[in-house]
């Protein structure tokens, strides 16, 4: 198993972070320069582009998110650099293998040498070296199927069903709820035991309704994220998202998260200070849900979509530990 490394200046503990693609990369960018065990936990949900390819072809699950969850968890010396460029890129040309990325075909590989999904991640963060673990939700592909209203734009009172990871991503209107087909797959074991076992749980940032909300569809997982003595963190986006949060304040991605999983404890929101339009009717609401608001600088500069690892990594050490500054590889 993949995490054991230690260093002094990390804060003792295990944390559990959620989610999937560019969000929970970043997430975890920083979660490894501040926390002894980080485990992410990864959606396999994702229908498109080289991952769907292979999960069409080979009848495995989705690699793509899983790939850059293990990249992001490669660490700053040249040998974890290196793997993490690696693991990164991406075929071009005209064949059949344009568009493929080299660790995702290096996952599916370890997977049919192996036969099974959890050992393949496993040895592919033994390979890189990697600061923790990298799961998958469940150990079967999903898809999502969302209910949407005014998808389409001449019948705005319509609820429409739209179903795959793209479609979703992308969609015209206002979703109203996500299920996953099928309804019923088991989570991944390890991920429950995990979060079980887990001091602090991070839950985005990252597409909500494509990477973040389906974690809290399988019933497992969801069960166990709202039985767990860990405290939970969410993080919000910077902002709305073109297509499934288009017009979201930040207490609406806040609602579309507990109506998916009504008895989670949130313990702390974390949100980017110059991301909330209205912070005292945030606060307001998130301390009418028990939890605390933290408002920090943690866009990448001149970003209005993407976090800052760094700025991420000094956030969650002060809401872990209480630490005012922490940024190690500065």
């Amino acid at each position: 198993m993949t995490g054991a490394h230690t260093d002094r200046s990390l804060l003792p503990g295990a944390v559990v972070a959620l989610g999937g693609g560019h969000g929970l990369h970043a997430s975890l960018s920083a979660l490894r320069h501040v926390i002894e065990q980080v485990t992410a936990v990864v959606t396999v949900a994702d229908n498109g582009g080289s991952s769907g390819r292979l999960r069409d072809e080979f009848g495995v699950l989705p690699p793509g998110d899983l790939r850059m969850a293990l990249a992001a968890l490669c660490g700053d010396d040249e040998w974890g650099q290196t793997w993490a460029r690696v693991l990164q890129h991406r075929f071009a040309g005209e064949g059949a293998m344009r568009g493929h990325s080299l660790g995702n075909l290096l996952i599916v590989a370890l997977w049919e040498q192996l036969g099974e999904h959890v050992d393949g991640l496993d040895w592919v963060g033994k390979l890189l070296d990697a600061r923790g673990r990298v799961l998958p939700m469940a150990v079967t592909p999903m898809d999502i199927h969302a209910e949407v209203l005014g998808h389409d734009p001449a019948h705005p009172d319509e609820v429409t069903t739209v179903r795959g990871q793209v479609a979703v991503a992308t969609t015209p209107g206002r979703i109203i709820s996500l299920e996953l087909d099928p309804p019923d797959a088991p989570a991944c074991p390890e991920a429950v035991e995990a979060v079980k076992a887990a001091d602090w749980v991070v839950l985005g940032p990252g597409s909500w309704y494509s990477s973040v909300i389906p974690h809290l569809r399988v019933g497992e997982l969801r069960e166990a994220l709202i039985s767990t003595d860990a405290k939970v963190v969410v993080t919000l986006n910077l902002g709305e998202q073109k297509g499934e949060t288009s017009g979201y304040a930040p207490e609406d991605h806040l609602a579309a998260l507990l109506d998916h999983a009504p008895g989670l404890r949130i313990h702390t929101v974390l949100a980017d200070v110059g991301s909330v339009p209205d912070p005292e009717a945030l606060e307001g609401i998130v301390r009418s849900l028990g939890a605390e608001l933290v408002l920090a600088e943690v866009a990448a500069p001149g970003s209005t979509s993407q976090h800052d690892p760094g700025r991420l990594a000094d956030a969650y050490a002060r809401i872990f530990g209480g630490v005012e500054s922490f940024a190690p590889w500065r």
